[in-house]
């Protein structure tokens, strides 16, 4: 039941699912509440109270304000605020981690100003998640690949372990990947 509510919905442009009343009823009173659903974009004929009163873990319930020109910069940095990660994560400071990774002068230089361009964007919680990510791929020997696309060009993904190319030693520019 929960796949055909899902082939029936509603997505606003980034792919999001858009519940109507009809949806929220059938998931929430199915008995079958995904674990998986955090939060539910709803339409305004869902009584959001009343829907909160059926279950014992309500999803955060999200009004869609039928509005799809929001910016993508906007979007993505509301996702980036919902990433599961451990705390531990959420916390780092980043920045200094990286720095850490370092050998020499050289390498400090060209992470010092991938990090600036970075923080210009407002990224740093990506690469937080990025660290998460590598730490838990690792700890449970996920093989992944040595990198593909304008994320080599970066240095600090490459000190991070996302990807196995130096693009110090292949003179990569950062700007390639962060434009």
């Amino acid at each position: 039941m929960y796949l055909l509510i899902l082939n029936e919905m509603k997505q606003n442009k980034f792919g999001e699912l858009i519940f109507n009343e009809s949806d929220v009823c059938d998931l929430l009173m199915s008995g079958r509440e995904p674990a998986s659903i955090k939060r539910m974009i709803v339409d305004d004929s869902v009584d959001i109270e009343q829907a909160i009163q059926f279950v014992e873990r309500a999803p955060e319930f999200i009004k869609y304000s039928g509005r799809d020109d929001i910016l993508t910069n906007i979007f993505d940095q509301q996702q980036q605020e919902r990433w599961h990660m451990p705390e531990e994560y959420k916390t780092l400071d980043i920045a200094e981690y990286v720095l850490s990774l370092c050998k020499n002068e050289a390498e400090l230089q060209r992470c010092g100003h991938e990090l600036l361009l970075f923080q210009e964007k407002n990224l740093f919680n990506l690469l937080r998640y990025l660290k998460y990510l590598v730490d838990i791929m690792t700890e449970n020997q996920v093989i992944w690949g040595v990198g593909r696309g304008s994320s080599v060009a970066s240095y600090v993904l490459y000190k991070l372990g996302v990807h196995r190319i130096d693009s110090m030693f292949y003179n990569l520019e950062p700007e390639e990947f962060l434009r």
